[in-house]
């Protein structure tokens, strides 16, 4: 073929891609972890909405119907990416200490942390950050006006919805926490007990507040009436909200994290999420054997080694960056990962007390997620939290209001464990204003003009469960695979594999016996994944929700 040949194939192949770049979708999908919620996002998606008013509206509804996973009261982090330009950003709409906090605030005399004071009530509230991303995205991305777009959420909080078994077994958790605010008793509880499967939630004052929103948008929530009632409610009760924090409270565009493995794009959540740095790093470190391929009897091992390393490096640097300076270069760069791979040993396990001093941090696994792909091929994967199920348990008088209780996210005392039992580390400290550490990690794979969009409740989990399931994408598996495997994980300190109960006993699992690893099952399946995957050459569209949970994942077309 001469060169002229060669040069009109390349100008074909370029416009092959770009028309490929441009074509519509032949669906949309979402993947949520509750019907409704999907149903609300698909609602939107057929008023004209796009991907991110869809975002808005499972948002919205995931903070009526699943109370003890995200809501209001809470914050999270927003993977977007627009298909027009092909910009990937993360709306970083996490909670915030409020102006009054300190790094000691949970210590007692002793300087002993105050685990109560840190985890139930108003005390452990950070200021919201959901409200604002809300607003933030229907008027920067969205289509349509941010009140069509909560309509189904408000109309789920004044019609209710019905109480299932996963809800009954968080409530009996939290049980008595709910029960000493006499709001949250009266609306997540009847008469004191967790309510039976099919009774209604109804929430008016949540309605409301969902009303105040749409109509004023982000000033409807952290100024104004109901600003004031919040500030009042929290303060009365032990809190330490003022006026000028709500109305200080930003939404903050940040530059995902990226980078590559078996030739794979991968694009994750940045700090204040550790989430795709973890990531990332941990499946660097994993390519230092047969480029990513290791033999499969092998997988389970490196895997571990790898986790072990990445969170180690997790709790020495990560935190808030407005807050902490973070070698985050350097903890994505593949030869930094070649040297902390050099001491794995293929037969044995590595003593995490050999590799330095025991620090970690972990938060709340009572989270939520969901995955959105429209028809222009705009996506999102977005992970919320209250953190603990029901947060705090404490609901603002008035205004119908779950309170997070993200303020356990940070180290309350350095070196100090938090409700997990964890040892914190000095970059995630308390301060004002600050966002605590997160392991949320809403991410995007792309591959071979395939793309995967993934996420998954479950605290320090989160981030092995989004590594095994990108290892399921780019070996070919279905999307199914990827949301109901087996699930391990290995976080540094304790030096434990946690395990799910159907891997404890398989081969893999005895694998990781046999090479010195301790072992102890969850008792219960964990996290409640919900992905996309599209294959921009053969047209397939999947949307998946994790069969540990109640989710929906649909799959239709928008007639417009």
């Amino acid at each position: 073929m001469n060169r002229n040949s060669c040069a009109r194939l390349g100008v074909a192949l370029l416009l092959l891609l770009s028309i490929t770049a441009q074509a519509r979708l032949p669906a949309a999908a979402i993947a949520s972890a509750h019907p409704l919620a999907t149903e609300a996002g698909f609602e939107v998606l057929d008023q004209g909405g796009n991907a991110f008013d869809a975002a808005v509206a499972v948002s919205a509804a995931l903070a009526v119907v699943e109370p003890h996973g995200s809501g209001m009261g809470g914050g999270g982090f927003w993977l977007l990416h627009q298909a027009d330009g092909g910009r990937n950003i993360m709306l970083d709409g996490r909670e915030a200490a409020p102006g009054a906090a300190s790094r000691d605030m949970y210590l007692d005399n002793r300087g002993q942390v105050v685990r109560d004071w840190a985890i139930n009530g108003p005390s452990a509230a950070g200021i919201p950050g959901q409200p604002a991303a809300l607003a933030h995205l229907a008027s920067r991305y969205g289509r349509l006006p941010l009140a069509t777009s909560l309509a189904p959420a408000i109309r789920l909080a004044k019609q209710g919805f019905p109480v299932e078994e996963h809800y009954r077994r968080l409530a009996l958790m939290r049980r008595d926490v709910l029960n000493r605010s006499p709001e949250a008793r009266r609306i997540f509880l009847s008469n004191g007990e967790v309510p039976a499967a099919g009774q209604l939630i109804v929430q008016p004052e949540l309605a409301a507040l969902l009303e105040a929103l749409a109509e004023d948008g982000h000033d409807g929530f952290y100024r104004g009436e109901l600003a004031q009632k919040l500030v009042d409610g929290v303060v009365d009760n032990g809190g330490l909200w003022s006026l000028e924090d709500l109305a200080g409270y930003k939404v903050v565009e940040r530059e995902p994290v990226t980078g590559t493995f078996r030739g794979a794009k991968i694009i994750s959540a940045a700090p204040p999420s550790s989430g795709g740095v973890v990531l990332i790093q941990a499946l660097n470190i994993l390519e230092r054997f047969n480029d990513g391929q290791p033999d499969p009897a092998l997988l389970p091992h490196l895997a571990i080694e790898s986790m072990r390393r990445a969170y180690r490096d997790r709790a020495l640097h990560l935190g808030d960056p407005d807050f902490v300076d973070m070698p985050i270069e350097q903890l994505l760069d593949k030869d930094y990962a070649t040297g902390l791979a050099a001491d794995i040993k293929l037969d044995r396990a590595t003593p995490s007390s050999s590799l330095g001093k025991p620090v970690t941090v972990e938060q709340g696994n009572h989270t939520s997620h969901f995955s959105i792909i429209d028809q222009d091929g705009n996506r999102v994967a977005a992970t919320l939290s209250i953190n603990l199920p029901f947060g705090s348990g404490f609901v603002v008088p008035g205004t119908g209001l779950l309170l997070n209780n993200e303020m356990d996210d940070f180290s309350a005392n350095p070196g100090a464990p938090n409700a997990y039992g964890l040892i914190g580390g000095e970059a995630n400290a308390i301060a004002p204003g600050k966002r605590p550490l997160s392991s949320m990690t809403p991410t995007f794979i792309e591959w071979d003009g395939k793309v995967a969009i993934l996420g998954t409740p479950g605290g320090s989990r989160i981030i092995s469960m989004v590594m095994l399931s990108a290892l399921e994408a780019l070996d070919g598996k279905p999307a199914k695979d990827w949301v109901s495997r087996p699930r391990f994980h290995h976080q540094y300190q304790p030096d434990m594999v946690q395990a799910e109960p159907d891997f404890v006993g398989t081969e893999a699992g005895k694998s990781l016996l046999v090479r010195g690893h301790q072992m102890e099952s969850t008792g219960r399946r964990y996290g409640n994944m919900q992905a996309v995957f599209w294959d921009g050459r053969t047209g397939k569209l999947e949307a998946v929700a994790d069969p540990r949970g109640i989710g929906s994942g649909i799959t239709r077309p928008i007639n417009r």
